[in-house]
């Protein structure tokens, strides 16, 4: 018989991280870095970089596009779990958050695979396009400013190969998403991307409570 979904209460999320857990040294002490910083709440948690390196290697991804790095927890957890021939494109603005994982990508050997794109996202992305990388990348992971969601997801599709995936950060926002009252501009426009998601026929979705939400879109090939 099925039981009721758990809540994810402290307690099930320390026996989450206590049960399942595998951080790299150099990814706790970036992790560890990042936390003492007045943004630190915009990193992923260390359960979600586990599940998206575990994405990286099941779906066997060779090339990565990053949308949003901040201090590049993410982009290490996915750099590690990358052949060593693999790349991954970082799209992000600041320098200077980006330069505090710098150091750790170096501790960790992985640097010679992170592609760092000082820029914003969407010509770094409209670049890639036009440099012919339609239809070449493995796996897009999109958590920069939510006003530009569904230009990020569209340059995503267009930019995955057939069976590709797509993952979107941030998908429950604090819970303000399920919030009727909660009408703030970032809030609609993760729900607009969420909702356009849900109905497209380009992808096959899903919705897991990773850390903030984490919304899964694969891209339909001539197969499915």
């Amino acid at each position: 018989m099925a039981k009721n979904p758990v809540k994810n209460t402290e307690q099930m999320y320390r026996y989450i991280l206590d049960h399942s857990l595998r951080e790299s040294e150099s990814l706790r002490m970036l992790r560890e870095t990042t936390s003492s910083m007045e943004q630190a709440m915009m990193q992923i948690s260390p359960d979600q970089g586990q599940f998206m390196a575990l994405l990286v290697k099941l779906i066997a991804a060779r090339t990565i596009v990053e949308i949003g790095t901040f201090t590049g927890y993410s982009t290490l957890a996915m750099a590690e779990a990358l052949p060593s021939d693999g790349r991954l494109i970082a799209c992000d603005i600041s320098r200077e958050w980006t330069s505090v994982g710098r150091p750790f990508w170096e501790h960790a050997g992985v640097d010679g695979k992170i592609d760092l794109r000082i820029a914003p996202a969407l010509e770094t992305l409209d670049g890639l396009l036009d440099s012919g990388f339609a239809e070449r990348i493995d796996l897009v992971f999109i958590d920069a400013d939510k006003a530009n969601g569904l230009d990020y997801y569209e340059r995503a599709l267009a930019l995955l190969r057939p069976g590709g995936l797509v993952l979107v950060d941030n998908a429950f926002w604090g819970g303000a998403v399920a919030d009727p009252n909660n009408t703030e501009e970032d809030t609609r426009a993760i729900r607009n991307l969420i909702r356009f998601a849900h109905g497209d026929a380009r992808v096959d979705v899903s919705m897991i409570s990773v850390g903030d939400g984490l919304l899964l879109a694969r891209k339909a090939g001539p197969a499915d």
